[in-house]
């Protein structure tokens, strides 16, 4: 019996997923939100699961306990057995991923407390860009200012980039380590790595989730003096501009909506600001398709996931219009159709396939937990 059970714990909500390693099936599944109200804390939150699923942990008892951490620094490469140690490592990592390891950390330790006998394994949004070379992770800033305050560039959505990668190979019938691959992670966040053999090597996302391609909320690349710009002329704070740049940027400050659906609805009705978004969207994405065929030297498989990346046939036909020169071909039927499944949407003659893998973090999580259970 191979059930994990996989936590992903924020500051106002936990979710969680118990899921059978080898097979795949979510056996079951939840969320417990409004963390911090009503007294309401994340050792409730974990009483709560346990109401609720409850009777099927004791049918399947987990033999491992997943736990999805946003931030490891540079300090976590692969997924860790917790130990008070390493508690404590994310604790201090909590200064570049303050809105998300803190809650991480906290239910870490409910979920410690409620299944003291089970292995609990750290799985790190960043270990899998631990890869990337130094031009790619360093940024052109004084290096001992960089040096002192940690700032490089980390990388985001790695298990699912790395899923991904890995599917793709898997689907095709090809050695992971032949294969150059570009993984566009397109959901509310979104994000693109370079993936050379099985490594990745570069990617959009940065010191933080900010940077990087359009996004439902944020802005993603943008001029570093904009914000000084705005905090001299405006009188904008430090924190007016975190909130401007998180969440009143992207699609939702360019359009007013942050939904690819809502996008493509005002497109059709003739919206000419829901038009310039899906545009600027687009530009950005081709942009970084451009910019990692040339990182690898030619690609092998260009592949779409996440909410928008699976479900949005316009986005990933306009950001695979314009690379004909390099052997891309897609075919419109196979784009339009609806599946949940692995497939090819490039024709039988493009040079590199184009593939839409669904993505399953948690289902990734639960695998990597699973290898440290005896």
């Amino acid at each position: 019996m191979t059930t994990v059970l996989v936590v992903n714990s924020g500051s106002s909500s936990l979710k969680y997923r118990l899921v059978d390693a080898d097979s795949g099936d979510a056996v079951a599944g939840g969320i417990v939100e409004r963390i911090g109200e009503d007294g309401l804390d994340h050792t409730a939150a974990v009483a709560i699961m346990l109401e609720e699923i409850g009777a099927l942990l004791a049918e399947r008892p987990p033999i491992a306990v997943g736990h999805r951490v946003v931030h490891g620094g540079d300090l976590f490469v692969a997924p860790t057995l917790i130990t008070d140690a390493v508690e404590a490592d994310i604790d201090a990592l909590a200064e570049l991923a303050p809105l998300h390891n803190p809650g991480a950390l906290l239910g870490i330790r409910a979920a410690r407390r409620a299944f003291p006998a089970l292995p609990h394994v750290a799985v790190f949004d960043t270990a899998f860009h631990q890869t990337l070379p130094a031009p790619a992770y360093t940024y052109a800033i004084d290096a001992e200012v960089a040096r002192e305050h940690r700032i490089r560039r980390y990388g985001f959505h790695g298990t699912s980039h790395q899923y991904v990668s890995e599917q793709a190979a898997a689907f095709l019938g090809r050695d992971l380590g032949e294969l150059k691959q570009i993984v566009f992670h397109l959901g509310n966040g979104a994000s693109v790595t370079a993936v050379d053999g099985g490594r990745s090597v570069e990617t959009s996302m940065g010191m933080t989730p900010l940077e990087g391609l359009v996004m439902g909320t944020r802005c993603g690349d943008l001029d570093p003096a904009i914000p000084l710009h705005l905090a001299r002329t405006a009188g904008l704070s430090i924190d007016d501009l975190d909130v401007l740049l998180n969440r009143r940027s992207g699609m939702l400050g360019l359009a007013g909506v942050s939904d690819m659906r809502d996008i493509n609805e005002r497109r059709d009705a003739g919206d000419a600001a829901a038009s310039l978004a899906f545009d600027v969207y687009v530009h950005r994405l081709r942009a970084y398709a451009g910019a990692y065929l040339a990182q690898l030297g030619g690609v092998d498989v260009i592949s779409f996931t996440a909410g928008v990346g699976e479900n949005a046939p316009r986005v990933r036909a306009a950001a695979m219009a314009t690379l004909g020169f390099a052997g891309v071909e897609i075919d419109d039927e196979r784009n339009e159709a609806g599946s949940r499944d692995v497939r090819v949407i490039s024709t039988d003659a493009s040079a590199v396939t184009v593939l839409v893998v669904p993505t399953d973090e948690e289902l990734a999580i639960a695998r990597l937990a699973r290898e440290f259970a005896t």
